[in-house]
């Protein structure tokens, strides 16, 4: 009696609920309006991540405020689908983590669209056959990923979001195959170093086999009588492959970052990242020149990276990430500043930092 007493309770609370989903969804429906009338995006980074930083805040009972976050994340997914559905492109195949912080970012209701490479997930988003992509940018361990780095220097697509993945491996290989039988495995390059001290531990000699995505590597070491290949644990359930070994990092804070990006970047969400990029003129102290007009303005540098421009030899390009939205004064004072000292300064794109 009991029992069914606190189940009432409950099945009271889930119409009370369903009730003001839908007329949360209703309310949704005039801002759609409002947004086809003004010509506004059905996806707003900034407004989405106010919402749920404030609702993260207001978890003071048992849920989690990552059980909210994912929760709301769904329901904000469902409730965009009203206008449209957005179609996001990801470096594939289904089941990459590229693939996961996706569906974590944009939620069930999206179209998901596997590009082949980073720069096909560029093109997607260029050719209009893809309202945004998602594509990975550095991991904890490993670093920066040159590649998607070179893809801003000629694209004009700009950084609207960020989103980071919790990053754990597993060892999966086809049915019968054991730890001891494995003489080949499969992954993205990225991730062997990931990986390092399990690989030299448990299975030393193997042969490394690069592949563009974990994904790729998983159909590879499915077809592969003495292959496995090193991915997330929805592979196995995917591709049809056995677990061999869980979790098998080298570090348990093991994190990958990713960019979302679109024709546009983001406006002021109050807690904000801008990405650019810039070449000088070599000339001794030009780099703390540089540099210098962010501390003049208060400004903090989170990251920043050099590559090669590839048109001339000793020639490159800075990355530099920073906090502040490009619109605010400090930053604006701080560009025009940098932009008197440099051959070439492009804004990536201001955006929310991930919480």
């Amino acid at each position: 009696m009991q029992l069914e007493k606190v189940r009432k309770k409950i099945d009271n609370i889930d119409t009370q609920i369903v009730k003001l989903l839908n007329r949360r969804a209703q309310e949704v429906i005039e801002i759609n309006k409002i947004k086809t009338k003004n010509k506004l995006s059905n996806y707003a980074a900034e407004r989405e991540t106010n919402i749920l930083r404030r609702l993260k805040d207001l978890g003071k009972g048992p849920l989690a405020s990552v059980d909210l976050e994912n929760i709301f994340r769904e329901v904000l997914s469902s409730c965009r689908s009203l206008k449209s559905v957005l179609r996001v492109a990801y470096l594939g195949p289904q089941g990459t983590f590229t693939h996961l912080a996706a569906i974590r970012n944009f939620g069930k209701k999206a179209q998901y669209i596997s590009a082949e490479s980073i720069s096909d997930c560029f093109d997607k988003v260029e050719r209009q056959e893809a309202d945004y992509a998602v594509v990975p940018i550095e991991n904890s361990t490993e670093g920066v990923i040159n590649y998607t780095l070179d893809m801003f220097v000629d694209s004009n697509l700009k950084i609207c979001s960020e989103a980071t993945l919790s990053i754990s491996h597993y060892l999966l290989a086809a049915s019968g195959i054991t730890l001891n039988k494995i003489k080949k495995v499969y992954s993205n390059p990225q991730v062997f170093p990931q990986c390092r001290i399990w690989l030299s531990r448990h299975l030393p000699g193997v042969e490394f086999i690069p592949t563009t995505s974990t994904a790729k590597a998983a159909i590879a070491a499915k077809k592969d009588r003495h292959g496995a290949c090193i991915g997330n644990r929805i592979l196995a359930e995917t591709y049809g492959l056995n677990v061999v070994a869980s979790s098998i990092e080298d570090s348990s804070s093991n994190i990958t970052r990713f960019l979302i990006i679109a024709n546009y970047d983001s406006g002021v969400s109050g807690k904000d990242k801008t990405s650019i990029l810039f070449s000088v003129k070599d000339r001794i102290g030009v780099l703390h020149d540089v540099l210098y007009s962010f501390k003049k303005y208060g400004i903090n540098l989170t990251k920043i990276e050099s590559r090669p421009s590839k048109k001339k030899p000793w020639e490159y390009y800075f990355f530099i990430d920073f906090e502040g939205h490009r619109n605010s004064t400090n930053v604006q004072k701080a560009l025009i500043q940098l932009e008197q000292q440099c051959v070439f300064v492009k804004i990536l794109g201001s955006y929310p930092k991930e919480s």
